[in-house]
């Protein structure tokens, strides 16, 4: 689902028009955006969260020249998905309880 369709599909959930939609989710984003570039963490209670993960400097490598070559630390933005979406995604696995698992019989 592409952001035309997102907006698609919240009009028609909301009834709300297609402009507005795209106001929200627009506002949506730019807020994401701000709360993680000032290093605050959202989270969506049941749906997930967004944070912000340091890399930090290493060691690569030009594969086409095979010259050794240093990348910089950088902030990499990631999301987990809260349980609630991972019941909805995985229906089966949430309805069964955890099931021991057996040993393997063969040496």
């Amino acid at each position: 689902m592409n952001k035309p369709e997102l907006i698609n599909a919240i009009a028609s959930k909301t009834g709300l028009s297609k402009k507005d939609c795209e106001a929200v989710l627009d506002a949506f984003v730019t807020s994401v955006e701000d709360a993680l570039k000032a290093g605050d963490k959202v989270s969506l209670v049941g749906f997930g969260a967004f944070d912000v993960r340091k890399r930090p400097a290493r060691k690569g490598r030009n594969p086409k020249t095979k010259e050794e070559i240093m990348i910089a630390a950088s902030n990499a933005p990631v999301f987990k998905a809260g349980r609630g979406l991972k019941e909805v995604v995985n229906p089966v696995r949430a309805a069964a309880p955890e099931m021991p698992v057996a040993p393997n019989p063969i040496p």
